[in-house]
């Protein structure tokens, strides 16, 4: 009797023991991912009851703000702008969680950040919690500007601050119009987040930051910057004229001109006409290895460190793919072949040139301030990596302007300001072309570098970025600047 009694004691033992490691593995070990888990759907009514602070542009316009519902959860999230910050403010949502500075700033959003927490006695017998508002550096005005000149057309405008990485306008078309995905009725979310999915236009994805294209010719600026980097001057070499260039290890196969055109001379010739023959050479010239630190020092293959969700890394082969294809090197040299950057990474390389060789972090947040207005945080300038020398920076900004005084970027050109800047053509082998323009401004002393890609232009023998891409960067350059 008393064996049993101690089998019975000790099984009851264990069990305890279970019980007692299973309740801490979910209050303690677990408790976060059970919070987090989608699922949940006691956390996310928490989340939604809760006070949420405004998103506000650095004009002083309400972007996202929460107000009284009146059902169990409270509080409704709402977008006065709708689609205009769509992609950069994101959304929050009951069932499909949230994006952009939503998700990014969601711990002081919600007061839930250390700078946040009750630190009073008097606070915690109030029920007082503190809230905070996030002001971004985007404009208002300035978004509205990229938005309109965009137009209907799908690409993407990226507009920014070299000094300091402040993002002053992020614009793309399509967008969408967050409001119905913030609503309380699930069944209505389901069907606008359905529409959305099924859109062939992908109006949730942020062209600006998350999509890569080839480059194109915008791309020489990196290429000519490489060369500047390991010996090439402004006289040294010349490339002589031709229409084309035998490629090695092809079998014969040629690489061209635009429109067939002959083209040649030394590095800030070439650059004013994008002269493909010779950016092909410079970049079979310097070899796989250079080209690929060249790209890599302006953030190619790395993320930028945007405080925005999943933005997209640029890509440059690695030298040893060129190793048996010189062709694909060739190509690379201009933009082409497995190449591929976002928006937001071509705004950075112009701001590079623009900023002294420096690539400064990118951000979307000015300031945050809490519900009684005291600021908490706010964004100090940090540098992400050096692109180029001061020196190679200064030739290649004197070369830039030649491109807009003479060479293919003459309909960027601003009365009393100096533009800087370069144009591409990035073929799709669809018969169409995405053209594209990087740019800053004042060249002298730059406060605005721009990025505008227009997708799949038709008869690609006309649609070059000087054509379709430069207005749109002068009007945002313009706009920013306050000249008329």
């Amino acid at each position: 009797m008393n064996r049993q009694i101690r089998k019975l004691g000790i099984a009851g033992l264990v069990l305890f023991g279970i019980l007692f490691i299973q309740l801490n593995n979910i209050q303690v070990l677990s408790a976060k991912k059970l919070n987090d888990n989608r699922l949940n759907t006691r956390q996310a009514v928490k989340d939604f009851s809760q006070p949420r602070g405004a998103i506000q542009t650095s004009d002083g316009v309400v972007v996202a703000d929460s107000v009284d519902s009146g059902d169990q959860f409270q509080r409704l999230r709402r977008y006065p702008t709708g689609p205009l910050f769509a992609h950069v403010a994101g959304f929050f949502s009951f069932t499909f969680g949230s994006d952009g500075v939503e998700r990014t700033y969601n711990k002081e959003l919600t007061g839930n950040a250390n700078k946040l927490k009750l630190n009073t006695i008097g606070d915690l017998l109030l029920d007082k919690k503190k809230t905070a508002n996030v002001t971004l550096t985007l404009s208002n005005s300035l978004q509205q500007v990229a938005t309109r000149n965009l137009g209907p057309r799908k690409g993407a405008v990226v507009a920014l601050d070299p000094r300091n990485g402040g993002i002053l306008a992020m614009a793309d078309y399509p967008s969408y119009d967050p409001n119905p995905l913030a609503v309380h009725d699930q069944a209505a979310v389901r069907a606008a987040w359905n529409r959305l999915v099924a859109d062939p236009g992908k109006p949730l994805l942020p062209r600006t930051y998350r999509e890569r294209y080839f480059p194109g010719s915008t791309f020489k600026v990196v290429t000519a910057s490489t060369g500047l980097t390991n010996g090439y001057t402004t006289t040294q070499p010349v490339y002589p004229t031709r229409t084309e260039i035998p490629l090695p290890q092809s079998g014969g196969q040629t690489l061209k001109n635009f429109g067939g055109e002959s083209c040649g001379g030394a590095l800030p010739q070439i650059l004013a006409v994008s002269c493909n023959t010779a950016f092909a050479q410079m970049g079979l010239d310097l070899g796989g290895a250079k080209m690929e630190a060249g790209a890599n020092a302006f953030g190619f293959n790395d993320a930028p460190p945007i405080d925005i969700p999943a933005p997209a890394k640029g890509l440059f082969p690695p030298a040893s793919q060129f190793v048996r294809d010189k062709p694909a090197l060739a190509k690379s040299a201009i933009g082409q072949q497995d190449v591929q950057a976002s928006p937001l990474e071509m705004a950075l390389t112009a701001s590079a040139i623009a900023n002294n060789g420096e690539i400064m972090k990118p951000h979307v947040m000015k300031e945050v301030r809490d519900s009684e207005g005291q600021v908490i945080s706010t964004f100090n300038a940090e540098p992400w990596r050096r692109a180029v020398t001061p020196e190679v920076a200064a030739t290649m900004k004197d070369m830039m302007i030649g491109v807009v005084e003479h060479g293919t970027a003459t309909r960027i050109a601003l009365p009393d300001v100096q533009v800087a800047a370069k144009t591409g053509t990035a073929q799709t082998g669809n018969d169409t072309s995405h053209t594209w323009i990087v740019a800053f401004a004042p060249a002298e002393a730059p406060r605005v570098a721009v990025a505008v890609i227009v997708e799949n232009q038709p008869n690609v023998s006309e649609a070059t970025g000087g054509v379709v891409a430069a207005p749109i960067a002068r009007a945002v350059l313009q706009a920013a600047l306050g000249t008329p």
